[in-house]
Order: structure tokens, then C-alpha cells, then sequence
């Protein structure tokens, strides 16, 4: 019986469902087990099969996402003496059995006297290993092989190495290897290839009895590129234990998670499997990635890079579970800054496939500001303080048209798409009708300003004060409040209507008010950007059961619009838990608690299976609470757990 006496099985077994088979090469329909930044994942097989081994690899690096292997692991094992066959079926004995936990996957065994454990954990980056526990309560002699097959494809199938395994991938640098490593020293026979399968066995036989145990590792090591890249040897000795350590520091800030009306249980949960998809989503240094960083999700093939809006939330979110992470996410953006400051929209591994017809939100500062309060790291700030003070100018330099102190969405190509993806809120209604405005070589503005973009700059002149103010620049840092100051001034002036008791965005022709009620006009209670009164008229409309106190509350589009399309309709009703975040946090910030607290864990409780293993979902249905669009959604995860933190 495994108790839950490891500090990082305390976030729960079982959190998510990893229990599938690939129907097909290019399959994303059910959870893959990734951690360490590794580009190659493995799945349980599925309940009712009771073979041993795992489901994988999935290797994230190649196409959108596909499934070299069928089956690794598989157990073969004999007696040496008689070679008969042991046939291993799960162990009904073992309370916690087969199961996930945070930074694992287990399977548990028992056969003719001996009981097996597999457990597949990731060292690093580049290796997953199964290690593989003997145990019997009298004395065995055994021949111990391990069996695999790789996914048919157009390939030319594995190929034997000495006593490894290589496989390699037309019209890449990659390769995947595996090999047998005996914790006694004993030597693994030459690999056996036939077809598509393969298997690594030992010897001389392994002698398993009481007080005599025998492990066993299989090692599956993944090189997205063979020329440039060499990737440390595994210490079998301590690798399982670092890998703990590592997960109880993820798990530990955690013990904190609460909420008003939620269980302690609950809320311990929903934590650790917010965290436990953050880390599943992180990828490595590889490629034109310099940095690591967290993806959007791997269950969707379109989502295999680092966003710059995502990444900004992520970052906020790891800050205080995983701050060198969020380090890593931070200057992974920031590798791609242009000269006159920009951050491009998204970059991948390679990076033709890199978006810079426009930017996204400026979130950057606040995010590096959660950084810093929870680590306290100046060094940190001081390498990048200039890089978020040049993409900060750049909005006013690049954006703002009228050159009145208000800023507008969009686009180095003059294309309306381009200027929509800015925003982030890619088919909102409010962009409906916009018309692009020339501002210079590579620069182009939709013809409305924003209240979100001009309460996210808001924010971000505050952060960009407390930065300074950190690392000694006073100066700067009285510059950055009186420029706060100024654009809170116009803010409020010209972007909210006293008699809708809401903000919103404001064309540039002639000055008139787009009366569209979505979540950019709550984003200045976020900020701190809106009076005491607006606040109090906005909080109102906020909590109209007409308009965003839906049963899962704060839809993208109020829910009176004609519009308004709660499954359909993206960014016209669905509810994206960063805006429900922004929102929850607005309300608290102008004294409303109780609203806040009620929203908040309306949002919980009715957004579906969060408490269970279901995964969390890009957007949901504000009426049904039903998960939308992509599983395994990080900035979802990244916002549930701040909402359960703050």
C-alpha cells in the first residue's frame, strides 16, 4: 500500500485521467503524462486492459503532435530455472495500485509470488524512465526483458544499437533511444528488432527474494536535435528523489488555496491539478525556443508554441509554485523582441512559423511584478527591466494614432484580423465594424481605442513603478505614477458612459462610444483604473443576472446581446477564465467581497468536473458551465489557481 506520506503525492492521486490508447497516429482526444519540459509524453493504458507497461511515446516536437510507439515497458519475465513464463496481472491487494500523482505515473503487479511496480517519472528534459521494483517473498531467479512497439509509420522503424534502441525521423534531426539499465550492475543483452517491435533484456538472470530486491530502469531518452544537443547522463541513484523534491516545492505553496463556501479538499485540488496541467504544458529549451516555457495546451495539435498573452498569465501564476519557470517563460518572449521594442504575437520551434503582424495585450509587467513579489529576485528585474520599459513605449509609439495618451489594437500589416488577434479576443463583437489607420512604416491602428488595452497600460505604468522604485530608480518611478495618473484622467473622462454605468471602447472618428457590453469594461475595476463611483455602477452591471451573472458568471459578451452565443461563439459568450479572473479580482479591489466571493465560487462549483479528474477547458458555457474548445487549457489552470491563492 503506497500512503500518502510523500509531500508530493499530496496534491492527490488520480487528478487527471491519463488512461487511454491512440486511435490514430495524430490522436489528442485523451490525457498525455509530461513533465520536466520534456517534448515526449506517455499515457496509462486503458482500465480495462491488463498488460503491463505504458501507452507512448507522444513526441509534441514532430508535426502537430504524434504518437511514435504503441506500448513501452512491457514486461516479459521467466523463471531462470524452469523458463516458464510469470504472468503478471494488477495487484488487487495494493489499496492505491495503478494510478497518476503529481510528477508520476504507477503501475502495480503481482504473479507467482512476486509483486512489480512500474513507475515512469521524468529526470529531466530529455529522458523518461520506468523503474521497476522487484520484490518476493521467497527466493527467484529471473530473466528480465522489456518489450516495446513503435507506431507504423513512414520511417525506417527501429533500429538495434548495441544492447539500445534508435529511432529515427524522416526530414528531422530527432531521435528517440532506449535502453535497459540494472541498478546491481547487471549487463543488458544486444536489442532484438523485429518489425516494429523491439526488446531489451538482461543478464546474467536477476535473483529477487526477502530483503532482496532487484530494480530495473528503462530509459526513453528524446533529442528533438541530434547535432546541437547533449543531454546529461541520468543519475539512477538520485533521480527519483530529486524528482520528489521538485514536486513537493511545486505542491507546497498550496497548503495556502482557499476559498470562501469551498472545501479545504477542494480547494486543495483544484490547485494541484491546475499545477499539475501547467507543468504538463511546459516545453523545454529546443529548437528556435531558446528559453523554456508553458504552451496553451497539448490537447489541441494548433497550440504547440508560446503565445505572448498566455505566456504573460502563466508567468503570473507560476511566480509563486515555479518561479524559474516563470523566469524561463518571461525571457522565452523576450528572446523575440524587435528592435523597436515589440513582442511578437507567438514563436515556435521553428521560428518561420513565428507571428509578428501584431503583439498582444501588455500584461508583460504585471506578470514580471508577480515575479518579483514572490521571490523578491532583483537580479531578475534588472535584466529585463529595459526590455518591459521598450515594449511599454512601443504601444504608445506604434499604437496610439490620434496621439492623445489612448492606444488602439493593432497590426505591422494594416490587416483587421491582425488587429483582432491583438486584442487577444480574436472575433469579439466590439471589432465588428473597425476600419484600419495608417501610423507609419509597419504600423497600423484600428479606428477605436480600447479601455482594455488603456487599463492594461495603466496597470502596467503602476508595475513599471514598483520595478523602479525596486531596483533604486526613483526617478523613473515618479515618471511612471504621473503618467499613471494622466491616463487614469482620460480614462475615466472618455471611455465610460454615466448612464450605462459602464466603460467602453471609443472611436477615434468622431469620439462616440462602442455600446458593447463585454469583459474589457470591467478590466478598469482590475486595474484600479475607474473611480470609487464608476466602479460602483460598473460592479453593477457586472452582477446583472441579464447581462454577466450567468450561472457560470462574466460571459465574453453580456447575455442580453442579440449576439450572444454561449458554445459557438468564442469570444461572444463563452467564458474565459482569465477575463472571470480580471473580473472577480476587479470586485475586490473596489470593496465588493462578498459579490466577489459569491462570483468566485459560483465559478468553481459550476464550471464542470473541476473538483473531479476532468480537465480544464479553454472556455465554458456560461449558461451549463460546460468545457469548451481545448482540454488541458493552461491560462484556465493559471486563473483557477489564482483565484484559489490571492
Amino acid at each position: 500500500m503506497h500512503a500518502v506520506a510523500d509531500p508530493a503525492d499530496s496534491g492527490g492521486f488520480d487528478l487527471l485521467d491519463y488512461h487511454g490508447a491512440p486511435a490514430s497516429r495524430g490522436d489528442h482526444s485523451f490525457n498525455i503524462f509530461f513533465d520536466s519540459g520534456a517534448w515526449h509524453g506517455y499515457s496509462l493504458p486503458p482500465a480495462s486492459e491488463a498488460a503491463t507497461g505504458f501507452v507512448g511515446p507522444f513526441i509534441h516536437s514532430l508535426g502537430k503532435g504524434q504518437w511514435e510507439g504503441s506500448y513501452f515497458a512491457h514486461l516479459a519475465l521467466r523463471d531462470a530455472d524452469s523458463m516458464r513464463e510469470i504472468v503478471l496481472a494488477p495487484d488487487a491487494s495494493d489499496i492505491a495500485g495503478s494510478h497518476a500523482a503529481p510528477g508520476y505515473l504507477r503501475r502495480v503487479f503481482a504473479g507467482n509470488d512476486l509483486k512489480v511496480e512500474q513507475t515512469l517519472f521524468f529526470p529531466d528534459s530529455w529522458h523518461a524512465v520506468v523503474k521497476v521494483e522487484l520484490n518476493a517473498a521467497s527466493v527467484h531467479r529471473l530473466q528480465f526483458a522489456a518489450t516495446a512497439r513503435a507506431w507504423p509509420s513512414g520511417f525506417s522503424g527501429p533500429k538495434a544499437f548495441g544492447d539500445g534502441v534508435e529511432q529515427r525521423f524522416s526530414g528531422t534531426r530527432s531521435v528517440l533511444s532506449t535502453r535497459l539499465v540494472a541498478a546491481n550492475g547487471e549487463a543488458a543483452k544486444p536489442a532484438v528488432v523485429s518489425g516494429n517491435e523491439y526488446s531489451l533484456a538482461l543478464e546474467p538472470a536477476l535473483t529477487v527474494g526477502p530483503g532482496r530486491p532487484a530494480v530495473v530502469f528503462i530509459e526513453q531518452r528524446f533529442v528533438y536535435d541530434s547535432t546541437v544537443e547533449q543531454p546529461p547522463a541520468v543519475d539512477y541513484a538520485g533521480a527519483w528523489q530529486t524528482n520528489r523534491a521538485r514536486w513537493a516545492g511545486y505542491l507546497a505553496p498550496l497548503a495556502a488555496a482557499r476559498l470562501q463556501g469551498l472545501s479545504s479538499d477542494d480547494a486543495h485540488r483544484i490547485a494541484a491539478k491546475a499545477v499539475v496541467t501547467l507543468i504538463g504544458n511546459w516545453r523545454a529549451a529546443r529548437g528556435d525556443l531558446h528559453h523554456g516555457g508553458v504552451i496553451p495546451s497539448y490537447s489541441d495539435p494548433n497550440y504547440n508554441g508560446f503565445w505572448a498573452w498566455d505566456s504573460w498569465k502563466h508567468v503570473a501564476a507560476l511566480a509563486s509554485v515555479a518561479p524559474d519557470l516563470a523566469r524561463e517563460q518571461m525571457l522565452a518572449m523576450f528572446d523575440y523582441q524587435a528592435a523597436n521594442g515589440m513582442v511578437p504575437d507567438c514563436i515556435f520551434l521553428d521560428k518561420s512559423g513565428n507571428n509578428a503582424r501584431d503583439s498582444k495585450p501588455p500584461l508583460a509587467s504585471w506578470a514580471a511584478l508577480r515575479v518579483f513579489q514572490a521571490t523578491d529576485d532583483r537580479t531578475f528585474i534588472a535584466a529585463i527591466y529595459d526590455k518591459l520599459v521598450r515594449y511599454h513605449r512601443w504601444w504608445a509609439a506604434e499604437r496610439d494614432h490620434a496621439h492623445d495618451g489612448l492606444a488602439e489594437y493593432g497590426a505591422t500589416d494594416g490587416t483587421r484580423i491582425a488587429a483582432a488577434w491583438e486584442s487577444g479576443m480574436d472575433n469579439a463583437a466590439r471589432f465588428d465594424h473597425i476600419a484600419m489607420l495608417r501610423n507609419g512604416p509597419n504600423a497600423w491602428s484600428a479606428d477605436q481605442q480600447s479601455v482594455d488595452l488603456n487599463a492594461y497600460l495603466y496597470e502596467e505604468k503602476q508595475a513599471l513603478a514598483e520595478l523602479a522604485g525596486a531596483l533604486g530608480k526613483d526617478d523613473d518611478r515618479q515618471r511612471w505614477l504621473h503618467e499613471a495618473e494622466e491616463l487614469k484622467a482620460v480614462l475615466q473622462a472618455r471611455m465610460y458612459d454615466a448612464q450605462a454605468g459602464y466603460f467602453f471602447d471609443r472611436k477615434l472618428t468622431d469620439g462616440s462610444l462602442v455600446h458593447i457590453f463585454g469583459p474589457e469594461g470591467w478590466i478598469p475595476l482590475w486595474a484600479g483604473a475607474a473611480s470609487a463611483e464608476q466602479a460602483q455602477h460598473v460592479a453593477a452591471v457586472m452582477l446583472d443576472p441579464q447581462k454577466f451573472a450567468t450561472k457560470l458568471p462574466f460571459p465574453s459578451l453580456a447575455a442580453d446581446d442579440a449576439r450572444f452565443s454561449p458554445v459557438e461563439g468564442y469570444w461572444r459568450g463563452s467564458v474565459w477564465i482569465d477575463q472571470a479572473y480580471f473580473a472577480i479580482a476587479g470586485l475586490r479591489r473596489y470593496g465588493f467581497a462578498r459579490d466577489a466571493d459569491v462570483m468566485a465560487l459560483r465559478l468553481v462549483t459550476n464550471a464542470d468536473g473541476l473538483a473531479a479528474q476532468t480537465p480544464f477547458h479553454e472556455v465554458y458555457d456560461p449558461l451549463t458551465g460546460k468545457g469548451l474548445h481545448a482540454q488541458n487549457f493552461s491560462w484556465s489552470a493559471a486563473h483557477f489557481l489564482m483565484l484559489l491563492q490571492d
